[in-house]
């Protein structure tokens, strides 16, 4: 029998490691709640028309096509035996188990909403395909229900945007609804000025892009404020609900009101990290990643690799890696190597080592800000890099070639080609929360229904 790999997750980390055991002497299963590979980092381009979800999103089949050592499989991993050596999924209204000899856990991260889940309901986060969709429709949707209103308060309410959390996701957010509402609507509407919107983007801590360091931090902060978003920093939000969110900063507490707001303030590991941690009995950090060994196992498990959003290890800095994409291919590849290794009774358990390629995040069009070694760009510069550097991590021909076009449309021009959003778009998620899974509804009707007309004992 061939060595059985068990990936869990189609993120960076988890589809790198699979491209890199392509020619490897084992059989791959992949196991993945969603049937694509989600290029999260351009994820606000979705939710704010630029780009439509297939770009962003190819089909983990379609790039695996030509990988024929490897079954593609849909679910959600529930629990992992360490005893056993299996782990338990639960499919599309069925459950099921897979064996492994490897395992790699490669599940992203969820939102963080730092212990304020009720926030979820009134402030969509940007980790899924499903998030960027609800956005898109609430942000496009604002702008036409503020066209109806004949209370100038409601009216004011609609067309506020309030942005939580200051990294990349909520400056690249931020930028592009003052894009939106400065230069792509106006001139749509009868009856609202879609300049006089408000774009507030609020963080606790005190810059913009902290991890940018000052330099660019500042730079990144006039330029969305040139553009039009009020920048809110050392401030918390206390609370959200449906028609505002109450913060607090250095003069007081104020409430913002406000029909659309986005989170963008933090991130945690998913719960199966818990799991995953409990059954091997192995220490998890505040935001529930796994404390991995040197070299991306788990103590006392050699098998069992955790790689990406889902770790905790210490970089030379002695600071743990940051959650980006890099981090996730480069693990990836390095787990995949240890496991060639192995295979081929080579020694194993080198460290993973990181090498940081810099960071990247858009203020508006023809203008980010690039940290790479010690070269720092601001401005179109920068943004030229930026491009440069998604167009490569774009999966397939085909998404680079309409993301360049799109872009085309929306950088030079003044268009959006993705402004239909729909009702199911907007609310599926609070209906299908009310509702739940249908799939497991749907099972357990028909095992109702078999029972049902099953004839009973005299």
């Amino acid at each position: 029998m061939r060595h059985r790999v068990v990936v869990v997750g189609a993120g960076f980390g988890g589809l790198f490691a699979i491209k890199a055991l392509r020619r490897a002497d084992v059989d791959i299963t992949l196991i993945n709640g969603t049937a694509y590979h989600l290029f999260q980092p351009l994820l606000y381009q979705v939710a704010t028309g630029i780009l439509s979800e297939g770009e962003v999103a190819p089909p983990i089949r379609e790039v695996l096509k030509r990988q024929k050592n490897v079954d593609v499989r849909l679910g959600w991993v529930q629990d992992v035996d360490v005893e056993t050596k299996t782990v338990s999924v639960a499919g599309p209204g069925i459950d099921y188990t897979v064996e492994y000899d490897t395992l790699i856990v490669a599940a992203g991260a969820s939102q963080s909403y730092f212990g304020n889940d009720d926030f979820a309901e009134h402030a969509p986060g940007m980790k899924s395909i499903d998030d960027a969709l609800e956005l898109r429709a609430r942000i496009f949707g604002a702008f036409e229900v503020a066209d109806l209103q004949t209370d100038p308060e409601a009216v004011e309410r609609w067309l506020t945007f309030v942005v939580v959390g200051a990294g990349p996701t909520g400056t690249e957010m931020a930028g592009q609804i003052a894009e939106l509402a400065h230069r792509t609507l106006p001139g749509q509407y009868r009856r609202i000025d879609p300049h006089k919107a408000r774009i507030i983007l609020v963080d606790a801590v005190g810059a913009v892009l902290n991890t940018f360091g000052d330099h660019l931090s500042s730079r990144a902060q006039k330029q969305l404020e040139k553009i039009g978003v009020e920048v809110r920093v050392n401030t918390k939000v206390v609370g959200v609900d449906s028609t505002g969110i109450e913060v607090e900063g250095e003069h007081g507490r104020e409430r913002i009101g406000s029909m659309t707001k986005v989170w963008a303030a933090g991130v945690a590991a998913p719960p199966l990290a818990t799991k995953l941690a409990d059954a091997t009995g192995t220490k998890t950090d505040r935001a529930g990643r796994i404390l991995v060994e040197k070299d991306t196992t788990l103590p006392g498990h050699p098998e069992i690799f955790v790689l990406g959003d889902m770790m905790n290890l210490a970089g030379e800095d002695g600071r743990p890696l940051p959650g980006v994409a890099q981090v996730a291919i480069q693990s990836g590849r390095h787990a995949a190597d240890q496991i060639k290794r192995r295979l081929t009774g080579k020694e194993t358990g080198q460290a993973f080592k990181y090498f940081d390629k810099g960071s990247l995040a858009t203020i508006s069009r023809f203008s980010a800000v690039a940290s790479i070694g010690k070269l720092r760009l601001s401005g179109f510069p920068a943004w030229v890099v930026w491009v440069a550097v998604h167009l490569f991590y774009l999966v397939g021909f085909k998404n680079r070639v309409t993301a360049v076009l799109h872009w085309f449309v929306s950088f030079l021009g003044r268009g959006r080609s993705e402004r239909v959003a729909t009702q199911q778009q907007a609310f599926a998620r609070q209906a299908i929360r009310a509702y739940g899974d249908p799939f497991r509804r749907a099972a357990e009707e028909n095992q109702r229904a078999v029972a049902e007309s099953e004839p009973t004992g005299s």
